[in-house]
């Protein structure tokens, strides 16, 4: 009864962390035009669980599929592949400008 299912998983960009161990995951993906054959931009924003609430607005994650969590929430954070680079004013850094 054990088996392991392959559960789809994307890859995106935290948009929002405003609720608790919840992110939204922007997904963005390269496609054809079907007539035209241009490549077209297409994203969808996922809600997806974060357990440990590290994840930040602007980093870079791996979600996974799951059981359903909430309404809205069927995706899980699994790893946290680039963090968000955080530019810091030059008066906070001791320049003077």
């Amino acid at each position: 009864m054990n088996e392991i299912r392959n559960s789809r998983t994307l890859t995106g960009r935290v948009v929002s962390d405003k609720a608790k161990k919840t992110v939204t995951v922007l997904v963005e993906r390269r496609v054809a035009h079907p007539m035209y054959g241009k490549i077209v931009t297409r994203s969808k924003k996922y809600h997806a669980h974060d357990e440990k609430d590290d994840c930040h607005e602007g980093d870079v994650v791996q979600i996974e599929e799951c059981r359903p969590i909430s309404k809205t929430k069927a995706w899980r954070v699994t790893k946290l592949l680039e963090r968000a680079r955080t530019e810091q004013p030059a008066a906070e850094l001791g320049e003077k400008v």
